[in-house]
């Protein structure tokens, strides 16, 4: 009785694990394609208000993180787009970044499921650290136009190493601008961006 109950609890782990999996990859599309708010028109582009209130939400919630882990930082507001954007700025926030922003991505979809909670829509705030996200986002970019050249000169396709889906949604956005196309392969975490050849 015992071994099949540790069969039962292998089995509903791996669909667990399996349905986590799709949920990610659902929430990767969403996030590279932007695919909420499309052309078909689903959902409602969220207004300035929306925005506004999301960035309060998300700046009382990592104050109270920042309260309970003693730690010191200022808290900046604004909404680029669509997108309500959150940044901690102090001198002793590397633990909150982690390596290769581990810690920075979990805590951005912490403060997500708090927005979430409190306004009850689907966001798609953005939590900076120490300005981590938009040195990133500069490196991503000129990584991008760089492989994009490459692939144009050998014609050959080449897979970047992995990354996040905010890192990916960068790279793919360099490359459309070289004139490339690009897609993701692989399951999170080992997901990466792949640069095609014209033709």
């Amino acid at each position: 009785m015992g071994q099949g109950e540790d069969v039962l609890t292998e089995e509903e782990d791996l669909a667990a694990r399996e349905r986590a999996d799709d949920l990610a990859e659902a929430a990767d599309l969403a996030d590279e394609d932007d695919l909420a708010g499309d052309a078909a028109g689903e959902a409602a582009e969220p207004s300035l208000a929306d925005l506004e209130l999301e960035g309060e939400v998300a700046a009382d919630y990592i104050e109270g993180l920042l309260d309970v882990a003693d730690l010191d930082g200022d808290i900046d507001m604004d909404v680029e787009g669509d997108r309500a954007i959150v940044s901690v700025v102090g001198a002793t926030l590397d633990e909150l970044v982690g390596s290769h922003g581990e810690v920075l991505d979990a805590l951005q979809e912490l403060t997500r499921l708090a927005v979430h909670r409190h306004t009850g829509a689907r966001t798609r705030l953005m939590l900076d650290v120490g300005g981590y996200r938009a040195q990133r986002r500069t490196e991503l970019a000129e990584l991008g136009a760089s492989v994009a050249e490459e692939v144009k000169r050998t014609g050959e396709a080449k897979a970047l190493s992995a990354m996040n889906a905010f890192e990916r949604k960068i790279v793919h956005d360099a490359i459309a601008a070289a004139g490339l196309r690009s897609e993701s392969e692989g399951i999170d975490p080992n997901r990466r961006v792949v640069v095609l050849p014209v033709g």
